[in-house]
C-alpha cells in the first residue's frame, strides 16, 4: 500500500489535474461529472431494491435493512474512483491538498466544486427519471412506499442543523474511502477501500448530497409530499454545506497538514 505521504502526493496531483480540467475542457468535465451522478444513482437504486426487498425479514431486524442497503451502495463510488469520474463530494477533499501545495488558487477550488455539482445533478436526475422511474423500478411495492418514505424522511423529519451534521458525517466517510482507495495499489484494494467507509455512512443514515439527488427526486416522482423548495432548503443546502466541511476540512485539510511535504 502507499504510505500517508504518498497518498497526499497522489491527492495533490489529482487535485491539480481536476482544477486544470475545470479551467478549460468543459465538455469533458461535464461528461465526467454527469457520469459520477449516474454512478452514485446506480448505487442508490441498487441499495433501495436490495435493502427494502425483504420486508418480512427486516421488519423485525431493522439493522439488517441498513446493512443490506449499505452493502450495495458503494458500487457508485467504486465506479467513480476506478473509472475517474468527477464527483463533487470526493473533490471536496481532493482539491484541498493541491491548493495547500499552491498548485492552484482557491477560486479554482470553488469553480471545480460548482461545475461538478451541477454536472452531478443533471446526471443523477436524468438517470433517475429515465432508468428508474420510467422503467418502473420503484412503481411496485415495497419499493414505491419505501422510496417515498426515504425522501420524506430526508426532507421533512430532520432539522436543518441535524441534516448539516449528518452531511459532515457522510462525506467524512466518503472522503476517507477515497483516501483508502489512494492507499491501495490493486483494483481489489481500491474497491475494498471504497466499500467499507461508504457502507458505514449508509448504514448510519448520514446525508450525502449527491446520493440525495437520486433518493429525493425518485421519491418525488413516485408522489412524495415534497416541494422543490423544501427539498432544496431542508436537505440539499445543509447536506451540501456539511459535505464540504466533512470532506474539505476533516479529510483534505487535516491529512495535508499532517503529511504534506513543506517546501524549504
Amino acid at each position: 500500500m502507499n504510505s500517508p505521504k504518498e497518498v497526499i502526493a497522489a491527492a495533490v496531483e489529482s487535485g491539480a489535474k481536476k482544477a486544470a480540467l475545470s479551467s478549460g475542457n468543459y465538455s469533458k468535465l461535464t461528461v465526467l461529472a454527469m457520469l459520477a451522478g449516474i454512478y452514485i444513482s446506480m448505487g442508490g437504486v441498487l441499495s433501495l431494491i436490495i435493502g427494502f426487498g425483504f420486508p418480512e425479514i427486516t421488519a423485525h431486524n431493522p439493522s439488517l435493512q441498513r446493512i443490506l442497503s449499505g452493502a450495495m451502495f458503494p458500487i457508485g463510488l467504486i465506479l467513480v474512483v476506478v473509472l475517474g469520474a468527477e464527483l463533487f463530494t470526493g473533490n471536496n477533499a481532493l482539491l484541498i491538498p493541491s491548493y495547500m501545495a499552491k498548485r492552484h488558487s482557491l477560486a479554482a477550488v470553488f469553480k471545480n466544486w460548482g461545475l461538478v455539482y451541477i454536472g452531478n445533478f443533471f446526471g443523477a436526475i436524468l438517470f433517475t427519471y429515465f432508468m428508474v422511474y420510467l422503467c418502473g423500478l420503484t412503481a411496485a411495492e415495497p419499493y414505491h412506499s419505501a422510496i417515498i418514505k426515504v425522501a420524506e424522511t430526508k426532507v421533512l423529519s430532520m432539522s436543518w442543523g441535524v441534516v448539516l451534521l449528518k452531511g459532515i458525517g457522510a462525506n467524512w466517510f466518503v472522503c476517507l474511502a477515497v483516501w483508502l482507495a489512494l492507499s491501495g495499489k490493486t483494483l481489489i484494494a481500491k474497491m475494498a477501500g471504497c466499500w467499507l467507509p461508504v457502507m458505514a455512512f449508509v448504514a448510519l443514515g448520514d446525508e450525502h448530497s449527491i446520493a440525495n439527488m437520486f433518493f429525493i427526486p425518485a421519491g418525488m416522482f413516485e408522489g412524495a409530499n415534497i416541494s422543490v423548495a423544501q427539498a432544496i432548503i431542508n436537505n440539499f443546502i445543509p447536506a451540501t454545506i456539511g459535505n464540504i466541511i466533512g470532506g474539505a476540512l476533516f479529510v483534505g485539510a487535516i491529512h495535508a497538514y499532517l503529511h504534506l511535504q513543506k517546501d524549504k
